[in-house]
């Protein structure tokens, strides 16, 4: 168990996002008391970060976990400085369907929806 000091991280998932994650976690065998939907930022993408997700098993050692709608969203020390207050919402429209990201840290972002600069 870690010991180090982690910062607090908000991070709101709608309901329609939350029955996607739910979803996938139940295709993947993902138990929702241990795993969740990891949320991390990496470097690159058109405007220099893009966002990830991504269904694990369990959280890693340094993980926030953030409890949402009974499941885990799993967020490492290096993406939580990026995602706080980061609502993510699940679209469904005639150009197609997927997550989105409405995040206050981002200073600007680029027509693909899932990039941005900090």
């Amino acid at each position: 168990m870690s010991t180090v000091q982690q910062p607090d991280v908000a991070v709101l998932v709608t309901d329609a996002a939350a029955a996607e994650v739910r979803k996938f976690m139940e295709q993947e065998g993902v138990d929702p008391a241990i795993g969740g939907l990891r949320v991390s930022v990496q470097p690159g993408g058109c405007s220099g970060f893009k966002y990830g997700l991504l269904i694990e098993d369990a959280p890693a050692d340094d993980d926030m976990a953030i409890e949402q709608q009974g499941w885990k969203v799993l967020v490492d020390p290096f993406s939580a400085q990026y995602i706080n207050g980061v609502v993510i919402d699940y679209v469904s429209s005639m150009q197609g369907s997927g997550f989105t990201f409405k995040n206050p840290n981002a200073t600007g972002g680029c027509g693909c929806g899932s990039s941005f600069s900090a």
